[in-house]
């Protein structure tokens, strides 16, 4: 049988722990780089771009086409990679409380 009394529970305690988690996920910080690392950059959980280094041989005034390739290139793997800490992140402090549901996305919560 249906208990609303026990569901209104979970999803108060979801509630709590996706905060948590969103928090924490605010606190992650993941890098990428390319160029065989001429290019790094780091960004938060939340993708926001907190770092960029550039090896200074590739600032070259007349091209920078490869320049900014690698940048992009480095700053959306750094992307990439927060995004996937970002998701065990949430997973990990939401287990137990929600079902195991194949193709759950969590975006939705702020990721």
């Amino acid at each position: 049988m249906f208990d609303m009394m026990k569901m209104m529970g979970k999803l108060g305690e979801l509630k709590t722990k996706m905060a948590e988690a969103q928090a924490k996920v605010a606190q992650i910080q993941a890098s990428g780089e390319s160029g065989a690392g001429l290019v790094k950059a780091t960004v938060t959980g939340n993708k926001k771009l907190v770092s960029l280094e550039i090896d200074p041989s590739l600032i070259n005034p007349g091209d920078s086409t490869m320049m900014v390739d690698l940048i992009v290139a480095a700053v959306n793997l750094a992307q990439a990679n927060a995004e996937e800490l970002a998701k065990e992140e949430m997973k990990k402090n939401t287990e137990g409380i929600l079902p195991n549901i194949p193709g759950l996305d969590l975006s939705g919560f702020g990721l």
